[in-house]
């Protein structure tokens, strides 16, 4: 990562511990040693449908079936929910992370399993999370069908003694292998929408804590009048399931041609669909950050650079579809009571960049993972 920018490397994702760089060098070792295994199962059941980068995996049933597979966690968002001893909505955030993820591909989420491992067996703590999984269940319209709960005493260690926990779970999807969606129509002139987020969602805690909590020793239990909440609520809140809105529109017939859940890189994650397909994106218009972006910003006097690149923003998920739906598209966001809006339009460009300048005067690269000031 570039830190030309910042005078303080602590005040950057990587510079709080989250090195995004290294991961990738890491997944590009290790994938072409997965890859060889989808020969296993060429021609039979749970053959893998190639969805490079997607947000989820698609493996085909039968000709007409074939089920989308995440998984995913909540991060040290848990270490918030340690510090105000409240644990009831972590598990709407493991469900949004996944299920999120899965209709992105146009599958509908069906069900989950989930993963939690504690610092020692609480059944108040245990119970408490449990309520949150199946809150987000509820709104998702999904199964929690297993699970599997670990005691990890010399593993797990939180941030308040004997509360540490780990959070994580694997979700699936159903869909007709013909009707994935992947970006490989996409066309120029194409809308792209964005949908508000509830927040900052289970991405960049870690550069919120190192700033706010580390650096400038925010208390969580103070209300602060920007917010209209305490802190440590704002920090809390779930992240939104967009299942309602996405699939409403799937059934609605509407040519949905590319999804992206914008989590870790920001809008970076709309250049994951059609990698194949030389366009682009020229946004014109972004909605207004939550406060609690503008609060981890000028506290940790971070550049615009870098806060589009590790956090939402305001917006949680993103549309491509053709100019004569969007009025359709709008709507049905609305009638779930999410703020929907046009942000711009799909351009002819053979780096796919995000062109953010009328706005930001930002442009982001794909090739490199940043945005840059133009």
């Amino acid at each position: 990562m570039e830190y030309a920018y910042y005078r303080d490397k602590s005040k950057t994702y990587a510079g709080a511990g989250v090195d995004t760089k290294s991961e990738d060098l890491a997944m590009s070792r290790i994938l072409p040693l997965f890859r060889k295994t989808f020969m296993n199962r060429i021609g039979i059941p749970g053959e893998n449908i190639p969805l490079e980068d997607h947000y989820a995996a698609v493996i085909k049933i039968t000709e007409n079936m074939a089920v989308a597979f995440k998984t995913d966690g909540v991060g040290t968002k848990t270490f918030i929910a340690q510090h105000m001893n409240k644990y009831d909505t972590v598990g709407i955030d493991c469900v949004a992370m996944n299920v999120n993820d899965i209709l992105c591909t146009g599958a509908e989420p069906t069900s989950l399993l989930d993963y939690l491992a504690v610092e020692e067996s609480n059944p108040d703590l245990i119970y408490e999370v449990a309520r949150g999984l199946k809150k987000g269940a509820d709104i998702a319209r999904i199964s929690i069908v297993g699970g599997e709960t670990a005691i990890l005493p010399e593993m797990i260690k939180g941030v308040v003694p004997r509360k540490g926990f780990d959070l994580a779970g694997c979700g699936l999807g159903v869909i007709d292998p013909h009707k994935i969606i992947n970006g490989q129509n996409l066309s120029e002139g194409d809308v792209l929408i964005g949908i508000s987020s509830s927040g900052i969602h289970s991405n960049g805690l870690t550069l919120a804590r190192n700033v706010l909590l580390k650096h400038h020793k925010l208390d969580l239990n103070t209300y602060h009048e920007k917010l209209d909440r305490t802190l440590g609520e704002e920090l809390l809140e779930p992240t939104h399931i967009y299942v309602d809105e996405i699939m409403t529109m799937i059934k609605s017939n509407l040519e949905l041609k590319a999804l992206a859940h914008i989590t870790s890189d920001g809008l970076l994650n709309l250049s994951r669909i059609g990698k194949d397909k030389a366009y682009g994106y020229r946004i014109d218009h972004l909605p207004e950050p939550q406060a609690i972006y503008k609060l981890i910003e000028e506290y940790g006097n971070i550049q615009p650079a870098e806060m589009y690149k590790v956090y939402n923003m305001g917006i949680g998920m993103c549309l491509t579809l053709p100019k004569a739906q969007v009025d359709s598209a709008l709507q049905i966001a609305s009638k779930f009571g999410k703020e929907a809006f046009v942000m711009g339009r799909v351009v002819p460009d053979s780096e796919r960049k995000l062109d953010l300048r009328r706005p930001l005067g930002l442009v982001g690269d794909p090739r490199t993972g940043e945005f840059h000031a133009v």
